[in-house]
């Protein structure tokens, strides 16, 4: 039985995938937060807490990373970690130096660096010919504009530092460059209590389907587990409204967008990580958008396990163990796997979801759930506002997305006061 230390973690479907996972291995864990609050209060999901499965809870200041190495190595004698990891992209990078300082198997921390900072792996990607957008990089107002005006529009502003979309949207001029970056500064530090960093990512918009392909690689060799279609809506934001799994793709496309994730995760000198790099299919060819070096979220490792069986949340904690992932696939009965999101029309407290009751007598329908009434729903910017999902297997290869997308569209959102 392994002994694995999570640093932080999300508070969506990977709190709950990530222990689950390693506790249906025959492993354990500790948790260390810098703010047992955060988790407790995000909480909503009937059932017992995630962290009540924990061997220890543990109180650092996680941001401060020089602190957190010295104690956690003064805590190894005691506790014995034999792995450690985290699901929360703020912390990859603390988590990789945590494994090297004591000892343990994991991620090169420079490469973990490079993959969770857009610049750097812009940078790494380029030098290395991977194919991508043009792109540049400006901190102040007046050098966005003069590179925004030597691409040439409509291009996309990123944060290099963020997730699940923040503040990622299109811009077709000056004026909408402006109002964006605008919106950015005022985002000084993430939702972990983190100062950002002031350079900005613009890109050429790319056209076409954007999919991922979800990796395994384990001592210097990547396995391709499959690769996930990916729906996005809210222009001029980019909001994933929905995934199916495997992508509906020809095999020759197919084969031309693992090659492209491979190669990206080669250029960046990535090592012992369950990847996740999203693609878009440019009418020039695959191009990478980017490279998470977690499993994916969204519970996209959930529709590959109702699939493929395979549980890319327990690979990862075995990788994190230093043990070889297990990627034997199985018959689950599935050909298809789809998973829709419910976004919030507008702003308001919503009174009530109308249509679960059919999602509860659907055969298809494997989960669902939606927020419950006095919920504040914001503006559907990015994957953080989501109001519910509803999750489909189907034994039809390519079915299953249809399926979810129509029975989301059959949920009606009714608010507690109009206009509000």
């Amino acid at each position: 039985m392994g002994h694995l230390l999570l640093v932080e973690s999300w508070v969506g479907a990977m709190s709950t995938l990530l222990p689950r996972s390693i506790r249906e291995g025959g492993n354990r864990f500790s948790f260390v937060t810098r703010d047992l609050q955060h988790y407790l209060r995000a909480r909503s999901a009937p059932g017992p807490h995630p962290l009540l499965g924990a061997d220890n809870l543990l109180t650092v200041e996680t941001n401060d990373v020089p602190d957190l190495l010295d104690r956690l190595e003064r805590l190894q004698p005691v506790l014995g970690f034999d792995g450690v990891l985290t699901s929360c992209d703020y912390y990859l990078p603390a988590a990789a130096k945590a494994a090297e300082r004591l000892g343990l198997p994991g991620a090169p921390p420079d490469a973990v660096e490079r993959a969770c900072s857009k610049d750097l792996t812009r940078k790494a990607l380029r030098e290395a010919g991977v194919p991508g957008p043009a792109f540049a990089l400006a901190e102040t107002a007046s050098g966005l504009e003069e590179a925004a005006e030597a691409l040439g529009y409509p291009l996309v502003i990123k944060p290099v530092d963020l997730c699940a979309g923040m503040f990622v949207r299109r811009v077709d001029g000056p004026d909408q460059l402006r109002e964006a970056h605008n919106e950015l500064l005022e985002f000084p530090v993430n939702a972990r209590g983190q100062r950002r960093n002031p350079v900005v990512l613009l890109e050429e918009l790319l056209t076409g389907p954007e999919v991922s392909v979800e990796t395994v690689t384990f001592r210097g060799e990547t396995t391709v587990v499959g690769v996930t279609d990916k729906s996005v809506a809210g222009q001029p934001w980019f909001v994933e409204s929905g995934h199916m799994f495997p992508a509906a793709l020809d095999a020759a496309t197919e084969e031309a967008v693992a090659e492209t994730a491979v190669a990206a995760v080669e250029a960046l000198g990535l090592d012992n990580v369950v990847g996740h790099t999203e693609v878009k299919l440019t009418p020039q060819g695959p191009r990478v958008v980017e490279v998470n070096p977690r499993p994916a979220g969204n519970q996209i490792t959930e529709l590959i396990r109702r699939v493929t069986g395979i549980d890319l949340a327990a690979v990862y904690a075995q990788i994190a163990l230093g043990e070889k992932p297990d990627l034997h696939r199985v018959d689950t009965g599935a050909a298809s796997a789809a998973i829709s999101f419910l976004l919030p029309p507008r702003e308001g407290t919503i009174a009530e979801i109308g249509g679960v009751a059919e999602l509860a007598a659907d055969p298809a329908v494997v989960d669902w759930v939606v927020k419950d009434p006095g919920h504040r729903a914001g503006v559907a910017t990015s994957n953080n506002n989501y109001l519910g999902h509803v999750m489909v297997t189907s034994a039809d290869s390519g079915a299953a997305r249809a399926r979810a997308e129509s029975l989301v569209a059959g949920l009606d959102v009714r608010y507690a006061e109009a206009g509000k």
